[in-house]
């Protein structure tokens, strides 16, 4: 019996793993201290009335002969995919509900969805990044490159037409940077996509924090991008669903390689490897479309967008730098002083209290960046906002 030696070309720990220790350990010794924590992406505020409600008549439904629901469409039930492919359809993207799957969360189905592709491919991620795109691909002993995001590209790479890869990750607005593709742009990865017959795995995770009309939501509002890309989106930070679960996935059947429709692979993993997502779930997040489910979310949304501002008048009243804060929940703010990103941690948590992410946590070109969230309670985000005017 052997083990999965790829594990061995991982980081010891995850990332936010490590946070948590460190956090833990300081308590420890500073039992007195009041920590706020802007460091994980998780939502504060409960789910919207109109979710909660869907659900508790689901729930139900669940104990009652006549409709009570047993296993599942591997897809998700119908009534929520028609209710996704509306909502793309205020962006002018047609899906028809057999290219929309159901899921536990982008989360799951980024990695998941890396069962449908050979290992030997070549994968392309963006430096700083997401954790998840990297270690699920080293777990699968594929080659991963990187594209350079930075300061003078406003963390926001283009595609290098001499560099031949063949899976393409790219997070819109992207996670930890908060910065945010045009259309303009997208259309340069789509182009270069369909050039080299590779796929883009677009994580769009973030959409609902758009409110710039000229940004897209979804890369599918890009000409082209029906027959190279696939689209994950999640109603995790859209609608508070972090500890509810619920996500999906969308594939055009005009994404074709190798002869095989891309999404017909996908639905053959997800129906031998998942079993899909409880029917009270999917009752709750197609209540998310619903005019009710709307006005709530979006006052959700604008709540944290106004815990970004707080934190970023703060931040310019010190002359730190930041990039984020307005079309997404994150601030991506450079440390002060040239400090590299543990230390300010380290800085920021003993002198502050406040817990947030090292950027160098995302990859090299992270270092010397910090993350803090949104997510917060007003009450603690205005009270981390005095603690930084206060002490930076």
């Amino acid at each position: 019996m052997k083990i999965n030696g790829n594990f061995n070309n991982l980081q010891e720990s995850y990332l936010f793993l490590d946070i948590a220790n460190k956090t833990k350990d300081f308590q420890k010794t500073h039992p007195e201290a009041s920590i706020i924590r802007m460091g994980i992406g998780d939502v504060t505020l409960p789910l919207p009335k109109a979710c909660v409600k869907a659900m508790e008549k689901a729930s139900i439904e669940m104990g009652i002969k006549e409709s009570f629901k047993g296993y599942g469409e591997y897809e998700g039930y119908e009534f929520l995919r028609k209710a996704i492919t509306d909502y793309y359809k205020e962006h002018g993207v047609q899906f028809s509900i057999d290219e929309i799957f159901v899921s536990d969360g982008a989360k799951s189905d980024l990695g998941n969805i890396l069962d449908i592709f050979d290992k030997d491919n070549i994968v392309l991620v963006p430096d700083p990044v997401y954790p998840v795109y990297v270690d699920t691909n080293i777990m699968a002993g594929r080659e991963v490159v990187f594209a350079d995001a930075n300061e003078n590209n406003g963390f926001l790479p283009l595609p290098d037409s001499g560099k031949k890869v063949d899976i393409i990750y790219i997070c819109s607005p992207n996670n930890p940077t908060g910065a945010v593709y045009s259309r303009k742009s997208l259309k340069a990865w789509v182009d270069y996509a369909n050039r080299q017959d590779a796929v883009i795995l677009f994580d769009s995770a973030y959409e609902a924090f758009i409110d710039d009309s000229k940004l897209p939501h979804s890369i599918f509002e890009i000409e082209g991008a029906r027959t190279c890309a696939i689209e994950f989106c999640s109603f995790s930070k859209m609608a508070g669903f972090t500890g509810t679960r619920c996500g999906y996935t969308a594939i055009s059947k005009e994404l074709v390689r190798q002869g095989k429709r891309l999404a017909d692979l996908w639905l053959r993993r997800q129906s031998t490897k998942y079993n899909g997502t409880p029917y009270i779930i999917q009752r709750g997040a197609e209540a998310v479309f619903t005019p009710e489910g709307r006005e709530q979310i979006n006052e959700n949304i604008s709540y944290y967008k106004h815990n970004c501002a707080v934190i970023g008048e703060a931040l310019s009243s010190k002359n730190i730098s930041f990039f984020g804060g307005k079309n997404s929940p994150y601030i991506w703010l450079k440390c002060p002083g040239g400090m590299k990103s543990w230390d300010f941690f380290d800085y920021l948590l003993e002198s502050c209290n406040i817990v947030g992410t090292p950027g160098s946590g995302f990859g090299r070109n992270g270092e010397g960046y910090f993350r803090l969230t949104g997510f917060g309670s007003a009450e603690n985000t205005q009270l981390a906002a005095e603690r930084i005017i206060k002490t930076l």
